[in-house]
């Protein structure tokens, strides 16, 4: 018995070998003609459905270049992007992407540009990584699956899109999660409270946004008194969004002790945990033992109904970073305005400050006003400067002195004959050499 189906394996990896089993293309054009753009497509097509990706790629784009009026073009174009969808692989969904948008770009009307971005958005959800990792690719993949209910609000697609959004908020809500749960286990009440707060008003469909909503009690009543209003806030928020959890009755008893009223349960959000609770589908022993081994995130808790959140998620400040009175900063919005033609001619009226160079130190100078210089004596500018004065000005404007100039003017004054020997002149002495 054992023999009969190992030959039936071996038939059956033959047959498939040989290309008896393949995975159809998508979308196929029924139109039967003997056009040649058209024998090319379907070439391209069949290659396609056999894995043979690079020869698809190449009759494909021999069709564009050579056929550019042809009624297939568009398809030409999709069909490319499809094949690097298909053939996977970080290089492969970077050139699929890239080939989907250029797509959308150029074709935004088509029915098929709605699914190449269900396609971007699946090419960045497949690259997911766990929740308690790098979240670069669950973020790329939440703003293409918004963009594509956003742009494409009528396409048959957006069901899928929201499900998938769904099921993104439902990793960086864990993510969130593990990170304030690791404050909270170590007493870092501020930073744990500052995660859960915008956890919970972010994800409100995560699913144990109602152990976060209790670990945020639980934080701010940790911090003191100053923050009993927001702890009841939070417990409240437990029994009126999340009436079926199991920390609703320890909620309502935190309440009593807080001696804050009771809220009472929204009926939508009840409707809402009932449906989920009947229709949610736990993963099977093998899927649970397997999870290890995958690259995704667990997903499988994901709500499968409700609107998914809209908006990225902002960081905010925890409470025990004090803000600094009186300056609350710049809120408003910077906006520019044209000149008039009264002020057009004011730069250049008014003085250019970048032309002033900085006062000296000790002494003001006023806006407009040229910089103060040192005043030469009426004898200077006849040429006849005093000898400080011109060493302190050769100082400035001369060359380097030769680092020998002093032992040769020493050797120089040895050499000379005395003064008195040598009659000096009626006006202006030279100085005494040091």
């Amino acid at each position: 018995m054992a023999r009969y189906i190992l030959l039936a394996f071996m038939i059956g990896g033959l047959l498939t070998s040989c290309g008896f089993k393949r995975k159809k293309y998508d979308n196929p054009i029924s139109k039967d003609t003997k056009q040649p753009d058209k024998v090319l497509y379907d070439r391209a097509i069949n290659d396609v459905e056999h894995g043979r990706f690079e020869v698809a790629r190449i009759t494909l784009n021999t069709l564009i270049n050579t056929y550019d009026q042809s009624e297939f073009l568009a398809k030409a174009k999709l069909a490319i992007a499809d094949s690097w969808f298909r053939e996977g692989g970080t290089s492969g969904y970077a050139q699929a992407e890239a080939e989907y948008k250029d797509f959308i770009l150029f074709y935004p009307t088509m029915a098929e540009a709605a699914e190449s971005q269900e396609k971007i958005c699946m090419i960045h959800y497949k690259q997911m990584e766990k929740a308690d990792r790098d979240a670069n690719q669950a973020l790329r993949a939440e703003d293409e699956c918004r963009q594509l209910v956003v742009q494409f609000p009528n396409s048959q697609f957006v069901p899928e899109a929201q499900q998938l959004l769904r099921n993104i908020q439902e990793a960086l809500a864990e993510g969130e999660f593990l990170v304030g749960d690791f404050y909270y286990k170590r007493g870092s009440s501020p930073s744990a409270a500052n995660r859960f707060s915008r956890l919970v008003d972010q994800f409100p469909l995560y699913s144990k946004a109602d152990q976060a909503l209790w670990e945020l009690g639980d934080s701010y009543t940790r911090m003191g008194t100053r923050f009993r209003k927001d702890a009841g806030d939070a417990y409240a928020r437990i029994v009126k969004d999340y009436p079926l959890s199991d920390l609703a009755d320890a909620a309502k008893k935190k309440l009593t002790e807080l001696e804050m009223p009771i809220p009472e349960a929204n009926q939508v959000a009840l409707n809402r945990m009932k449906w989920e609770q009947e229709n949610r589908t736990k993963p099977g022993l093998l899927s649970r033992s397997t999870q290890i081994l995958k690259r995704g995130p667990d997903m499988s808790p994901a709500a499968k109904s409700g609107e998914p959140a809209m908006t990225n998620l902002r960081p905010t400040v925890p409470v025990s970073v004090p803000s600094t009175r009186g300056t609350p900063g710049f809120t408003g919005d910077v906006t520019a305005t044209a000149v008039g033609p009264a002020d057009s001619q004011a730069l250049d009226k008014l003085p250019d400050a970048r032309s002033n160079p900085p006062a000296a130190a000790g002494s003001e100078a006023k806006p407009g006003e040229a910089p103060a210089t040192d005043a030469k004596p009426a004898d200077a500018a006849a040429g006849e400067s005093k000898p400080a004065d011109a060493s302190a000005a050769g100082s400035q404007t001369q060359p380097a002195v030769d680092p020998k100039a002093k032992k040769k003017k020493k050797e120089k004054k040895q050499k000379a004959p005395p003064p008195a020997a040598n009659p000096a002149p009626a006006t202006n002495p030279p100085a005494q050499q040091p």
